[in-house]
């Protein structure tokens, strides 16, 4: 139940960074028990302003934790998603990733991961709802909301397991976690 993203546009989001977005295909034993990120259909996907002429894209590959998910009761869920910075990809030549990586932006030697943990899941309907959590990159912990889409929970048809699918997106200020590069949202 974490923001990380589905493969596909994201939506217009400025200055952000990054815009979690994420479909978790988890498996678990029954609906109310915890849940693990499959790898293959989670994604922590973004956009973000590129000096205003138009929005990169990019996603990060590797995200390890998990979620609890109580179908009738919302406010009894909960998430915990480690992001490792390395595994940043911006389907663009090795030397954008490597900027990306280095000291004056995401500085992956000296911050690997980013963390993002759920505080608290409110329901608006049978579909949508929000999470409460909070963000650490670089170093800098942030209180951010998830708008929360519910997409579906059911016996997978191929791994015959339970399997809960979800949709989370936010926008965020890169700047707000120490990352002002050639930002224009200072």
């Amino acid at each position: 139940m974490v923001s990380p993203g589905i493969r596909g546009k994201v939506g217009t989001m400025k200055r952000l960074f990054p815009a979690f977005c994420a479909l978790f295909a988890v498996t678990s034993g029954a609906a109310a028990d915890g849940y693990r990120f499959d790898n293959v259909h989670s994604q922590v996907q973004f956009r973000v302003d590129h000096l205003g002429f138009t929005l990169s894209e990019g996603e990060f590959h590797d995200l390890r934790g998990g979620f609890r998910f109580d179908r009738n009761d919302w406010s009894k869920s909960s998430c915990d998603v480690q992001i490792s910075i390395a595994s940043l990809d911006l389907d663009d030549d090795d030397a954008w990733n490597r900027k990306l990586l280095a000291a004056d932006w995401f500085d992956v030697a000296a911050y690997p991961e980013m963390r993002f943990r759920c505080l608290q899941v409110l329901q608006h309907d049978a579909e949508h709802g929000r999470i409460d959590g909070e963000l650490t990159l670089r170093g800098v912990t942030r209180a951010v909301a998830l708008d929360l889409r519910f997409n579906r929970a059911a016996i997978h048809k191929y791994s015959l397991k339970y399997t809960a699918g979800f949709t989370a997106t936010t926008t965020i200020r890169r700047s707000d976690f120490g990352m002002p590069g050639h930002s224009r949202d200072r």
